[in-house]
């Protein structure tokens, strides 16, 4: 402590050898904080824009998953949606508590459970794409088209699908 009852002020730490000093950690640039708020930004905007106000995004995603694949089974709906064996569990129980999904037994496995999409989760689905669509404007709407396909690009390649997946 000075005199004055403050920290001294220590000049920039310089590497051994004379090199610079290295720039301080400023969390506001690193790419993990900043991926958390453009999420944080998207889901703000899906909430406000959803033609379902009572569905999220993840169970979103778990429908056109079903539509997608047809029906499946936990686990694959987990490999499909990157969502853990935990959750997926949650997001089924939830839909099909909304009448979006049904669950059978596998008749070859008691242990598994094949879930499918009704009609009122494929008519929910019809409604929501538009809005999917307008979504993922609004997310985007501040970049130009070649920094829309560079981000997508780049966030594939960052999660290991290249480009096509």
């Amino acid at each position: 402590m000075t005199a004055r009852g403050s920290a001294p002020q220590h000049a920039p730490r310089r590497k051994r050898g004379g090199g610079a000093a290295r720039p301080p950690y400023d969390f506001r640039e690193q790419v993990g904080h900043l991926l958390r708020r453009a999420y944080q930004r998207h889901v703000a905007i899906f909430q406000q824009n959803t033609a379902d106000p009572g569905l999220t995004a993840v169970q979103f995603v778990t429908l056109c998953t079903l539509r997608e694949r047809g029906p499946s089974s936990q686990s694959e709906l987990v490999r499909a949606t990157a969502v853990d064996q935990g959750t997926i569990r949650g997001i089924i129980e939830r839909l099909k508590a909304r009448g979006l999904v049904e669950i059978e037994d596998d008749g070859g496995d008691r242990r598994k459970v094949i879930v499918h999409l009704t009609p009122q989760g494929a008519a929910t689905l019809d409604r929501m794409v538009p809005s999917a669509h307008h979504i993922t404007e609004l997310t985007m709407g501040g970049l130009e088209p070649v920094e829309r396909v560079a981000l997508v690009y780049l966030l594939r390649k960052m999660i290991g699908t290249g480009s096509s997946t």
